[in-house]
């Protein structure tokens, strides 16, 4: 058995490091750094039900050593695109374990996009992200209340097979509802965090850096937030008697010591975001690290780790 090999929904991933969608396009534009077979997935750019511009420029401001913020608002080519040109070359690139992040403004975005996608052989699970607004709820995002998050999970599971992944929002009072609400509509998983909402101002300008005011805050700088929520969750899950509710855990992972975290705080795979803009090798760079991470600290499977701290 491969020491480092990890479960989803019955789906078997190498090793549990996933290139967190929005940080890695549809993997061509990565495939010049390494051989991007050594991933243990891939999540492909958010995708919509029609394509889409995004924000207004500028659209990132940095944050020093500590992340990024960022609204680029969905950038992406629509599902049409993606399924007819997109999807076929990252096969041709990546053998892999495929996963589709799917975004929308309505419930029946989710539910056509999905739909759309149950047939499609090459993706294997799919990752619905509920941080959008809710075009039919005055903008308020899909995350940010139970009721709204269940009616889209609802919504997909009704129109796929495939492993359904709820990627949640951390901009909440208390997400461990929200995730048992998703849970109980029929998620097979959950994926967390998204970005936290956050702001930079030019001082000279007196201005917002981004066109947008707010972005979504990334990098190392929410780790310890995303390890906490990862772990509220698990913990949440396990004492409401959801028991096959696998997480994956993103948010600030930059390291393989924050993947052997992020697992024991009870996640069964880990994205890296952020971090792939400023180190495009940095997934592999943690691939090639765990082993003697593992051996360091006596672990001989990753899957016994998971959740050692829940």
């Amino acid at each position: 058995m491969n020491m480092m090999s990890v479960i989803l929904s019955g789906v078997e991933l190498a090793n549990p490091v996933i290139p967190a969608s929005g940080t890695f396009g549809f993997g061509e534009e990565m495939s010049g750094w390494y051989d991007l077979n050594c991933l243990g997935a891939i999540s492909f750019k958010g995708t919509t039900r029609e394509a889409r511009y995004g924000n207004p420029l500028p659209r990132i401001a940095e944050c020093g050593n500590y992340g990024m913020i960022n609204a680029v608002g969905l950038q992406n080519p629509g599902i049409e695109e993606v399924l007819k040109n997109q999807l076929p070359r990252l096969r041709e690139l990546y053998k892999g374990v495929i996963i589709a992040n799917v975004s929308g403004f309505s419930v029946e975005d989710y539910r056509y996009v999905c739909g759309l996608l149950d047939s499609e052989e090459r993706v294997s699970l799919i990752e619905v992200n509920v941080s959008c607004p809710n075009v039919h709820n005055g903008g308020m995002a899909f995350g940010t209340t139970a009721e709204a998050a269940a009616e889209v999970t609802r919504a997909v599971r009704a129109v796929t097979k495939k492993p359904v992944y709820m990627k949640l929002s951390p901009n909440v009072t208390d997400i461990v509802p929200i995730a048992c609400a998703c849970a109980d509509a029929g998620a097979d998983g959950l994926c967390l965090i998204n970005t936290v909402l956050g702001m930079r101002i030019d001082i000279r300008r007196r201005m917002p850096v981004i066109a947008n005011r707010y972005g979504g805050y990334s990098g190392k700088g929410i780790f310890p937030i995303s390890l906490r929520m990862v772990n509220q969750v698990a913990r949440g899950l396990l004492q409401a008697g959801y028991e096959q509710v696998p997480i994956i855990g993103c948010g600030g992972v930059e390291t393989a010591e924050d993947v052997i975290e992020m697992m024991m705080a009870g996640a069964s795979a880990v994205e890296v975001g952020a971090a792939n803009l400023r180190n495009p090798m940095v997934c592999k760079e943690i691939i090639e690290r765990l082993p003697e991470v593992m051996r360091e600290l006596g672990i001989a499977e990753l899957r016994e780790i998971v959740g050692a701290c829940a």
